[in-house]
């Protein structure tokens, strides 16, 4: 199955942080994982921006991620024009791409932020 992982997931996950509940997504062999072009670029704003839960350099979670065999999901025109059908839930732009493309590309989306389960139910919502 693939799974497209948010930003917070792939931080954690790069950082041997992960929810346990998540490793067993994470560990299973028979899982693509997939990380959003969006989630570098979060990190690469938010990271500048020196917010203590972004501190991680963009460039080596990237590679780290590719490294580690995750696939990127390049964000295209589809995904975004999908963002304008969705209900103001969530205010996080980054968060309502990721949304987008997991419903776009019917894949599940692997997060741990709750007000993303509202949206689709191929959320999987790790506490």
């Amino acid at each position: 199955m693939k799974i497209l992982l948010d930003t917070h997931m792939l931080i954690w996950s790069a950082a041997g942080e992960l929810p346990n509940k998540a490793v067993k997504y994470i560990e299973d062999k028979s899982n693509t994982l997939l990380f959003s072009s969006a989630s570098i670029w979060e990190v690469a704003i938010k990271q500048g921006l020196g917010r203590a839960d972004f501190n991680v350099d963009p460039t080596a979670l990237y590679n780290g991620l590719l490294m580690a065999g995750y696939k990127e999901l390049p964000i295209i025109g589809q995904h975004t024009l999908l963002v304008l059908t969705l209900p103001p839930l969530h205010k996080d732009p980054f968060d309502r791409i990721l949304i987008a493309q997991s419903i776009s590309e019917e894949i599940p989306l692997l997060t741990s932020d709750k007000r993303l389960l509202d949206y689709h139910n191929s959320v999987i919502y790790i506490a």
